[in-house]
């Protein structure tokens, strides 16, 4: 995983123009630091090793309550503790009862209380570890990138102390093609990073152009009328290019006719006109 962010970003810096290498010794010693400084909590895995006690030597999960149980010492506290605390903890309670100047060493194996989930149009879905101060573009760059299906936004979900949850919706082009720094946010524990997938939907076109018949279309890259004839091969040298209908059904299901002057539109005397999911465009026959 450290591999994958370490090689996207040593791309998205070169681009941007600074020097990867320094990025990637940043990178990881905020890392080192991360895991010096980690507190545990529930749900994260402790490997504990004790140098001549090999019967205390043990792989124990972080109960809810943030306690663990070592064998002949049972039930403690770890909850909030940094790896170097716990290793104090456990030499004194060790000292006191069975060992001489024990030697303890505590390794996080799972970072299960700080970690992220992304889901939607990423190559690798899943819950993430937050190895330090990670933002949205490190991440999603951990989930194997975008998919081709990617829609224009990502939706950040986080839960907030009084337990409401806020949401804030991304925009993809903002955040990777011009590289605008704003949207790259820290993610929290908890956080919920949803890339919203893109569907094919269609719009018609039919009457005097080339190909009619379905485009179809991603719902985020709606074409315009103008668009959609390009893609029907064009108009047809008997087609009405003045008096193009489109026709569109609103939420209650009833369906309006739209006059367009396309020819207006090709000449630059008015604005091409967007088209919706499920329009109809009828072309029709000149009457000359």
């Amino acid at each position: 995983m450290r591999r994958t962010v370490l090689i996207f970003f040593s791309l998205y810096f070169i681009a941007a123009g600074f020097s990867s290498a320094g990025f990637c010794q940043e990178s990881q010693e905020k890392t080192e630091k991360f895991v010096a400084e980690y507190r545990i909590g529930p749900r994260d895995l402790l490997e504990i090793k004790v140098a001549g006690g090999d019967k205390f030597n043990m792989t124990a999960r972080v109960s809810e309550e943030g306690k663990i149980t070592i064998p002949y010492v049972g039930e403690i506290v770890v909850d909030g503790l940094t790896s170097s605390e716990l290793e104090k903890k456990l030499s004194q309670i060790l000292e006191e009862k069975y060992l001489h100047n024990p030697q303890v060493s505590v390794f996080i194996k799972e970072f299960q209380s700080k970690r992220v989930s992304v889901l939607g149009a990423v190559s690798k879905p899943g819950p993430y570890e937050l190895l330090g101060r990670q933002t949205l573009l490190q991440i999603i760059s951990a989930a194997g990138g975008l998919t081709k299906d990617a829609a224009k936004e990502i939706i950040l979900i986080r839960r907030l102390p009084d337990g409401e949850s806020t949401r804030l919706s991304i925009p993809i082009e903002d955040l990777f093609f011009k590289g605008e720094a704003k949207y790259d946010i820290p993610l929290e524990p908890g956080d919920i990073v949803n890339v919203q997938v893109d569907r094919v939907v269609q719009i018609y076109i039919m009457g005097q152009v080339k190909s009619p018949g379905a485009l179809q279309v991603l719902r985020s890259r709606l074409p315009t009328l103008i668009q959609a004839i390009a893609q029907a091969g064009g108009f047809t040298e008997r087609a009405a290019e003045s008096r193009v209908i489109v026709k569109r059904k609103d939420a209650s299901g009833n369906e309006k006719e739209i006059k367009i002057d396309a020819k207006a539109i090709l000449k630059n005397k008015r604005k091409d006109f967007q088209l919706e999911e499920n329009d109809v465009v009828y072309v029709p026959e000149t009457l000359f």
